[in-house]
């Protein structure tokens, strides 16, 4: 047993069957399904998995397919997350772009960029709530880690969400799932020999799509260019910048951007942000159609990032957990105001101690 009392994630190897899975959930029912797997050695798509003809029935999971039947469930919930954060959208499933690298959902409040190769496995589940059957779509990575979730709100079409599940159904009904190992997080990668070739064409470049090409190239990564770059490019933040923002934009009335996701599916909020509360180690903001619940205690590093582009500077706030991972990246939003107030707001957060 790990020290957190957790026991060790042994994926595919902790040998619990699907029946004993069930047994322990059905003497364990309110335990969020992501800390019940934990505690039990498994991937939450296992224990979604084990559940299949219990209320669970497996889906194709390929967002093409998907994405413009969800779109007829009208008004639900879309959630992704990390490890260190999740985010929930209220809003329909519109606008949907399909691609062969990436996809999209471009929607006026569900935004999100997909990559299908990480969609493996996906479910149709069927729980009892408080208030009657609660139903949702949710979408599994190879190593049975939850890439997006769909839950249906009291105003969805359920008879969209039945045409949904039987036009999906797939042949292979099993309740067991073999998950492939996680893929370690790349800690900061940093090429000193290339210091000066990144610091020119970070300053040349005129969009934020092409700071990624530029560190690949360069042998780096985000994290490992922002701690090489240094100021003014990155500026090292205090741990606590984040939690500032979120209470700045809030008190100021400052829109943002919020992008929250992992390999598979980034989720993306563009509006104002008004009721943040801090719940133990949880930043939360609870807003009627948005809700963002961040694991404070998890940052370890917060840079402020100034990247060019043809319409000015785009100035971000990013949060790095310990092993490097990215947590969340938050942006002033363009659309309905221009930045000034997001980037003197993001002008007066405390630097990072030496």
């Amino acid at each position: 047993m790990a020290p957190d009392g957790t026991t060790p994630d042994a994926g595919p190897e902790s040998g619990i069957t699907p029946a004993t899975i069930r047994d322990l959930r059905a003497a364990d029912p309110k335990m969020r399904a992501r800390d019940f797997a934990a505690r039990h050695g498994l991937r939450e798509g296992q224990l979604v998995a084990a559940m299949v003809g219990h209320g669970a029935l497996r889906i194709d999971a390929h967002p093409d397919r998907l994405m413009p039947l969800v779109h007829d469930l009208g008004d639900v919930m879309a959630l992704t997350r990390n490890e260190s954060c999740v985010i929930e959208k209220r809003g329909i499933y519109g606008d949907y772009h399909g691609g062969p690298h990436a996809q999209m959902v471009l929607g006026e409040e569900i935004d999100l960029r997909i990559f299908a190769q990480h969609w493996r496995h996906a479910f149709a589940v069927t729980e009892p709530g408080e208030e009657g059957p609660k139903r949702s779509l949710q979408v599994f990575d190879a190593a049975g880690d939850a890439v997006h979730k769909i839950y249906l709100k009291p105003e969805s079409d359920v008879a969209a969400y039945d045409r949904l599940v039987a036009a999906l159904r797939l042949p292979d009904q099993s309740d067991a799932m073999a998950v492939d190992p996680r893929r370690p997080v790349e800690p900061a990668k940093i090429n000193s020999d290339k210091l000066d070739i990144l610091r020119d064409e970070w300053g040349r470049m005129t969009d934020t799509h092409q700071f990624l090409r530029l560190v690949s190239k360069l042998k780096m990564n985000r994290l490992g260019a922002y701690r090489a770059a240094g100021a003014p490019m990155a500026r090292a933040l205090d741990t606590g910048a984040v939690n500032a923002v979120l209470e700045g934009a809030a008190r100021d009335g400052i829109p943002l951007m919020i992008f929250v996701g992992n390999a598979g599916c980034i989720e993306i909020h563009g509006g104002p942000v008004e009721k943040i509360v801090p719940m133990g180690p949880w930043i939360n903001v609870l807003d009627p159609r948005f809700n963002l619940h961040l694991r404070g205690d998890h940052i370890a590093e917060v840079w402020a990032v100034d990247k060019p582009t043809q319409r000015g500077p785009a100035i971000s706030v990013e949060a790095f957990a310990a092993d490097g991972a990215l947590i969340l990246q938050i942006f002033g939003y363009r659309k309905d105001a221009p930045p000034d107030a997001w980037n003197a707001l993001v002008a007066t957060l405390p630097g990072a101690a030496a």
